[in-house]
């Protein structure tokens, strides 16, 4: 019997159940579902909303499994719903295109949340960062894990104009379910620096909405010129004065643009 990922569907607000479609949310590395707290209220108002903890983080169990990205996105297509909408944060971003990839029949819609289909530099994909910053992050994790997610977490909020809270929420995030697996967490930075889907987001057939962070240290907000290209059906939005964590930092901006993107794409009614 394989085990299967930590979820929870809430009952849309603002709509029946019936007229209401699914929208899985899939979080970033080192945290867990709770983190799309401030947004859920919003999405509530049009959708199903299912949030997912990632294997080994949060109150996910951990398989035997290798962890990679194509472990994680199998995870998660087999708790969501049978068609829905994706919305992925940071690693839970690569993991939406993953699946969208993967089981294009299944999914409306994705978006991505300071996602870059690449994380990682090379010669070819220069806004990204570089690769020796994320190798070190593993040479820490292994000497201080808690040490080393606590500063990755800060690294997630620096430049944000309200890092200080920010920072303060996503430490109390992280502890409230206990600290994540040491194999979810060193799986999921090789993944960050591995994954390379420039090939296949080009090829998704279904509406793409990446958002960047103005002041993100992660994926820099010029990695939103380099994915213009390679979306076929969608767009990008730039969200001023956050850096990693958006729908954390200004989540009225946040979902404001997000039901814009919809909207537009008649994802949902115009009275959205």
């Amino acid at each position: 019997m394989s085990l299967i990922p930590f979820h929870n569907t809430y009952r849309p607000t603002g709509v029946s159940m019936e007229d209401a479609d699914d929208i899985v949310l899939i979080h970033g590395w080192g945290l867990h579902a709770i983190v799309f707290d401030d947004i859920v209220p919003a999405l509530l108002e049009h959708f199903r909303v299912t949030v997912v903890d990632l294997p080994g983080m949060g109150q996910s169990p951990l398989p035997n499994d290798d962890y990679t990205l194509d472990f994680l996105a199998e995870q998660v297509l087999a708790i969501m719903p049978e068609r829905a909408h994706l919305l992925g944060w940071s690693l839970g971003g690569l993991v939406a295109l993953a699946m969208a990839d993967k089981a294009q029949e299944r999914v409306h819609s994705v978006v991505t949340v300071a996602t870059s289909p690449r994380f990682t530099a090379t010669k070819d994909w220069l806004p990204a960062m570089k690769p020796e910053i994320l190798a070190k992050f593993g040479e820490m994790f292994d000497e201080d894990n808690e040490g080393t997610l606590v500063r990755f977490l800060a690294l997630n909020c620096k430049g944000s104009a309200a890092m200080r809270e920010d920072t303060a929420r996503l430490k109390q995030i992280l502890y409230f379910c206990g600290l994540p697996a040491p194999k979810a967490l060193r799986g999921g930075l090789t993944i960050l620096r591995d994954s390379d889907l420039r090939e296949s987001l080009p090829t998704l057939p279904m509406p793409v909405l990446m958002v960047f962070g103005e002041h993100d240290h992660i994926v820099p907000a010029a990695a939103m010129v380099a994915v213009e290209p390679l979306i076929q059906h969608g767009r990008t939005a730039l969200i001023e004065q956050v850096a990693h964590v958006p729908f954390l930092s200004a989540p009225d901006t946040f979902t404001l643009a997000v039901y814009d993107f919809y909207r537009d794409y008649q994802l949902v009614g115009k009275d959205a």
